[in-house]
C-alpha cells in the first residue's frame, strides 16, 4: 500500500514537470511574437508526447491558463496555473528555436530535464545587437523610400532619419517611457529630420521620405498574428493585438501631423 502511494506520487510529479515544460515553451512563444494556435499546438504535442493527455490550455495574447491531471480515473494530482505574458516586442528567432524543439521532442530526442535546460538556453538567445538594430533600421527606410517612388537623395536621407529614429527608439526602450509617448515621439523626429532635410534642398519627396522613415515603427508582425488569429476563431487575441497594432499605427500618425502643425505655426507652409 506504501508503496504504491509512492509510485503514483512520482507519477503526478512527473506529470507536473510536463505541463511545467509545456508551458515555459508557450510562454516564450507567446512573448516573442507567435500566434495563438501555434502555442496551443507546440503545448500540446509536448503534453501528448509524454501521455499527459488530459490537460486544458487557454491562450490569450498576454497569458496562458493551463489545468490538467494524470488521467480521468485518478482523482488527485490536479494542476493548475496561470502566467501573465505582457504585450512586447518580437524575437523570431526563439520562435523558430522553440517550433524546432517541439518537433525534436515528439522524435523522442530529449528527456523532460533535456528539455528544460534547451528552453532555459533558448530564452537566454541574445537578442541583435544595438548596431545592427540601428543600421537595419536606416537600411530599411531607405529601401522602403525608394520602392515607394522616392529617388536616391530621398533614400538617403530617409537612412539618416530611420538611424536616427532606432537610436531614439532603444534609448527611450531603456526608461519607463510608454509606448504611446514613444511612437508619437519617434513620428514626430522623423518628420522633423525629413522637413529640415527637405527644406535645405536634400531630397525631392517629402511624402516619400516620411513614409519610408516610420516603417521601422510599423507593427506589421502584430498586425499579421492578429489577422490570423481571428482567422483562427481566437477573436479575443486577435482583437487585442490587432486594437494594439491600430494603437501604433494612430500613435505615428499623431506624430507626423503634429510636427507639420507645429512647423507650420513657426515657419510657415511647407511647399510639396
Amino acid at each position: 500500500m506504501g508503496f504504491g502511494s509512492m509510485e503514483k506520487e512520482e507519477w503526478t510529479q512527473n506529470d507536473r514537470e510536463v505541463l511545467e515544460v509545456a508551458m515555459a515553451a508557450g510562454h516564450i512563444l507567446l512573448e516573442n511574437g507567435a500566434e495563438i494556435a501555434r502555442v496551443e499546438e507546440t503545448m500540446e504535442r509536448i503534453c501528448r508526447h509524454f501521455r499527459v493527455e488530459c490537460e486544458n490550455f487557454f491562450v490569450l495574447s498576454n497569458g496562458i491558463f493551463t489545468t490538467g491531471r494524470p488521467d480521468f480515473s485518478s482523482p488527485g494530482g490536479q494542476y493548475a496555473k496561470v502566467q501573465h505574458i505582457p504585450v512586447k516586442g518580437t524575437q523570431l528567432d526563439k520562435v523558430v528555436a522553440v517550433n524546432q524543439l517541439s518537433r525534436e521532442v515528439v522524435e523522442g530526442r530529449y528527456s523532460i530535464e533535456e528539455i528544460k535546460e534547451r528552453l532555459d538556453q533558448i530564452r537566454c538567445m541574445p537578442g541583435k545587437g544595438f548596431p545592427v538594430q540601428i543600421l537595419a533600421s536606416g537600411v530599411g527606410s531607405a529601401c522602403f523610400c525608394y520602392l515607394l517612388g522616392g529617388s536616391l537623395i530621398d533614400s538617403a536621407v530617409a537612412f539618416v532619419a530611420g538611424f536616427l529614429l532606432y537610436i531614439f527608439v532603444l534609448l527611450v526602450g531603456k526608461s519607463h517611457v510608454t509606448k504611446i509617448t514613444k511612437n508619437i515621439c519617434g513620428g514626430a523626429l522623423v518628420t522633423l529630420v525629413c522637413i529640415l532635410s527637405y527644406r535645405l534642398g536634400l531630397g525631392e519627396h517629402l511624402s516619400h521620405m516620411i513614409i519610408g522613415s516610420i516603417i521601422p515603427l510599423v507593427p506589421g508582425v502584430s498586425f499579421t498574428n492578429g489577422i490570423r488569429d481571428i482567422a483562427n476563431e481566437d477573436y479575443i487575441s486577435g482583437a487585442v493585438r490587432l486594437l494594439d497594432a491600430m494603437l501604433i499605427f494612430l500613435c505615428v500618425a499623431i506624430g507626423v501631423g503634429v510636427m507639420f502643425i507645429a512647423y507650420h505655426r513657426i515657419f510657415g507652409g511647407i511647399l510639396l
